[in-house]
């Protein structure tokens, strides 16, 4: 059963693409679709409810802050951030989907 499973969800499942790295031998081109791609996501960011920019924006922070870290940036308890996390993703997922074509059933791109 568990080898049916892994192999189901290795079916479904889909690598993330790989950027690489800035630098002066990088074209033109994807360094423009990275600054954009960065662009709509601290935008959409921004017009996320509630305390969710501030989470999203600690999330998103390039020190790589734990838990434990952003709980006392932000003045909250460690355990309610995972939920409140888990909000503000749905949230930014919901809002981009209209900006992304999202993927069919199977992971199969449209």
């Amino acid at each position: 059963a568990e080898a049916r499973r892994a192999r189901r969800t290795a079916a479904r499942e889909l690598p993330y693409g790989h950027e690489p790295a800035a630098g002066p031998e990088s074209d033109p081109e994807g360094a423009a679709l990275r600054t954009d791609r960065r662009q709509a996501l601290r935008a959409a960011v921004g017009r996320t409810p509630g305390r969710c920019p501030l989470v999203l924006t600690a999330m998103l922070s390039p020190e790589d802050l734990t838990y434990r870290e952003i709980a006392g940036e932000l003045g909250m308890s460690q355990g309610s951030l995972g939920p409140l996390r888990s909000r503000c993703l749905g949230c930014l997922r919901r809002m981009l989907a209209a900006e992304v074509a999202a993927p069919e059933l199977g992971g199969k791109e449209r």
